[in-house]
């Protein structure tokens, strides 16, 4: 029996995910199952859940998908904008693995030439030198004044 997967996947957002399988799961599986649903599964992820429903025929998918029941299970989702995925094949952690491909270095592999850097000043201290000529200090209160002419 060979049966083609399909995933909804709900992302958390103004409420949990996990409220909204609650409020619209039954009538999901129920919708499901009564339009050739083969085999269900529900899968708690971090962050949401994500329904995967195989059916025989894509007309099957076709005709679940525009049931008024499962559009309107998927307009509520807790975050319609970013937080709902419908896609053909299984999801959440049920995906084959596969090994971590190491990133492509972006333009044409080469990298920029590093500036260099000057060592910053080094602080002297000064050396005191004598002055070139003495200096000769008056003792204090000896002072001659001129007279104003």
């Amino acid at each position: 029996m060979s049966v083609r997967w399909w995933s909804i996947e709900v992302r958390d957002g103004v409420l949990p995910a996990m409220r909204w399988k609650d409020g619209y799961g039954e009538a999901l599986l129920e919708a499901a199952v009564t339009n050739g649903a083969r085999k269900w599964e529900w899968t708690v992820i971090p962050g949401g859940v994500v329904l995967e429903v195989a059916f025989r025929e894509s007309d099957e998918w076709d005709r679940f998908r525009s049931l008024p029941v499962v559009t309107a299970a998927l307009d509520a989702t807790p975050d319609p904008v970013n937080g709902l995925y419908v896609y053909p094949g299984r999801g959440g952690s049920a995906s084959a693995r596969s090994p971590k491909r190491k990133p492509r270095p972006t333009g044409a592999g080469a990298a920029a030439i590093p500036i260099p850097v000057e060592p910053p000043p080094v602080a002297r201290l000064a050396v005191a030198a004598p002055p070139a000529e003495p200096l000769v200090a008056e003792p204090i209160g000896h002072q001659t004044l001129e007279p104003a002419a």
